[in-house]
């Protein structure tokens, strides 16, 4: 399946522990692993590059079929493969302890025999820094550790053959009957002593992180329809987020490209004000109420450094994101530049201000209250935007034409109402409501006046533009204008009429020379079809959507609409949190009906 030592990106599942995530291919190979956090350098980064990056292998030496599966209700992955010889079961995660954190990073792979006797092969190459790093192996009382500066791994392994330390590399080949175990654990350390465990509390933590995923899973309840897709992408969604500060990252990974051998590769690795936003409404929605306080208290804390102003990106510890550049690797397939760091920091976009005051109206909604410090903070945050709102920006695709769009003034509109709701409530300061009301009618008076374009029978991208954008759909997610009036209907359709590809959607014109469909923006239109109660299609293109996600239920930032080859960063966030809400509203709706019998 690899091509040039390259997994399609749709062969990859992920596992992580809340501090970093590892990409595991279908032949078993680990291609990518941050270390010690997810916005670190990698130690496993065949991803982007495979003959210097780093991985760790573990498969059969024979000839074999695979298939695999999360383990239910976790994020732990199980492979099986089966071999003229016999099969074998791989169990990989990144465990806890107790439910938390370990005080060291553990990244565990379990082999049982399940019939025959299997030959395998395993080896773990660790290449620090991008794989630029000096990296040294040598035995610590019998076991491997490699290490790089303050950066350390330790290799311990049992009943997994006779092991090798050589070239580089800590490997060994083995053989399993049925009935048989081998387990190997790398356990990482950043700064502290190197932490050798005894094989029973390995044991131990596997079965230990079984139950919390499942216990933090079940916290909340989704009975609507598509329960397990659902459930899988609210798993996913959990991974995103830094369990250390409560940061959701867009997706685990940098640079896997938008279209193969292009340049539109970026890293991210960091958290956006507008996809924490959504993902807080896919929490709250389910009942994650604990994840959704800690999430949004991180939002708050990060909008200090910049404060009124609300950066588009922040790090995973709240620092502004002022720097990007371009790493000397290969990139996936050939697809350059490979970037650390994300410049879209710098841009203004207004959107941003819409979705931070939509958080914490929901948050307010679902029972909390505002601090005044923090209400006269945002208050400050609403003002400053009645002074830019006026103003070109670079939109939520962050582009560097910086235009009017259309999406961005929807968005600076909904800032202001959200507040007003706020002031209602009593969660803000009520001197500056009149003014925020002015502002509101003026945004939607331009919007009315200068995006609607009569000719195309849709909102355009910007005012002159002749491009629609997909973007424009979220108006009935953000309640901008009459959900089921003629614009918003006829909006829909000459989107999904000229960005449509099959069941998926381009971003904007002029996209598939440049780009893959963009999957979250397909999902965005089962939530309008289903907002105008357009309920049979909604869920006929719902239909359609899920099966597009690969064997473990992972959906990829953009995928090409004729080979549903994935593209982008993976998993991405912004992809599983649209389906979550789009399936929301059917829940949602469900229990209106149940209402009103």
């Amino acid at each position: 399946m690899r091509s040039d030592g390259y997994a399609p990106i749709r062969d990859y599942a992920a596992v992580g522990d809340g501090r970093s995530v590892a990409l595991v291919a279908l032949d078993g190979s680990i291609d990518w692993l941050c270390f010690p956090d997810r916005d670190s350098g990698t130690v496993f980064g065949a991803l982007l590059d495979p003959d210097g990056g780093g991985r760790f292998t573990l498969a059969p030496t024979i000839p074999y079929e695979v298939e695999r599966r999360y383990l239910p209700e976790t994020n732990i992955l199980e492979t099986t493969y089966r071999t003229p010889a016999g099969a074998v079961l791989v169990t990989d995660l990144m465990t806890l302890e107790g439910g938390a954190l370990t005080p060291w990073v553990e990244l565990a792979r379990k082999v049982e025999g399940l019939s025959g006797t299997v030959p395998l092969r395993w080896s773990v190459e660790p290449r620090f820094g991008w794989g630029k790093a000096e990296t040294s192996i040598e035995l610590r009382k019998g076991v491997p550790v490699a290490s790089s500066g303050s950066d350390a791994i330790a290799v311990s392994c049992w009943d997994a053959g006779e092991l090798d330390v050589s070239g580089g590399a800590i490997g060994a080949e083995l053989e399993l009957r049925g009935g048989e175990t081998a387990l190997l654990a790398l356990s990482g350390s950043h700064g502290s002593p190197v932490h050798l465990q005894p094989r029973e509390g390995v044991e131990l933590r596997i079965d230990g992180t079984a139950q919390a995923w499942r216990r933090w899973l079940r916290a909340g309840a989704y009975e609507g329809p598509w329960p397990e897709p659902v459930l899988r992408s609210v798993l996913a969604l959990k991974l995103l987020i830094h369990t250390p500060t409560g940061a959701i990252t867009a997706a685990p990974t940098s640079s896997l490209p938008e279209r193969i051998g292009g340049p539109k590769n970026y890293d991210y690795r960091y958290a956006w004000a507008r996809d924490s936003s959504f993902t807080l409404d896919a929490f709250m929605r389910l009942g994650y109420h604990e994840q959704a306080h800690a999430s949004f208290t991180w939002l708050l804390d990060a909008l200090r450094e910049t404060h009124p102003s609300v950066s588009p990106i922040y790090k995973i510890r709240g620092a502004v994101l002022s720097d990007q550049r371009e790493l000397d690797l290969p990139g996936y397939r050939a697809s350059r530049p490979v970037r650390e760091g994300n410049d879209a920091a710098e841009q203004l976009q207004l959107s941003g201000y819409g979705d931070l005051l939509t958080t914490t109206w929901l948050y307010v909604r679902d029972g909390n209250l505002l601090d005044s410090e923090t209400g006269t903070r945002l208050a400050e945050s609403v003002d400053l935007l009645a002074e830019l709102w006026r103003n070109e920006d670079s939109g939520i695709w962050e582009l560097d034409d910086r235009e009017h769009y259309t999406q961005s003034k929807m968005g600076a509109w909904v800032a202001f109402d959200r507040a007003l709701r706020l002031v209602e409530d009593g969660q803000l300061p009520d001197d500056r409501a009149a003014a925020w009301r002015a502002e509101a009618e003026a945004v939607r008076a331009w919007v009315e006046e200068n995006c609607w374009s009569e000719e195309r029978g849709s909102y355009t991208m910007y005012p002159g533009s002749a491009e629609l954008d997909a973007s424009c759909l979220l108006a009935a997610r953000m309640e901008y204008g009459e959900v089921k009036g003629e614009r918003s209907l006829r909006t829909i359709e000459a989107v999904r009429r000229e960005l449509g590809r099959g069941p998926l959607l381009y971003r904007y014109g002029g996209m598939p020379e440049e780009e893959g469909a963009f999957v979250a923006c397909s999902f965005w239109l089962v939530e309008s079809l289903a907002r105008a109660e357009r309920f049979d299609e909604a869920a006929e293109l719902m239909e359609e959507l899920l099966p597009l996600a690969n064997d473990v239920g992972l959906y990829s930032e953009q995928m090409d609409p004729e080979t549903h080859e994935f593209l982008g960063n993976f998993p991405q966030g912004l992809s599983h949190l649209a389906l979550v809400n789009a399936a929301a509203l059917f829940k949602q709706s469900l229990e209106q009906a149940r209402k009103a019998v």
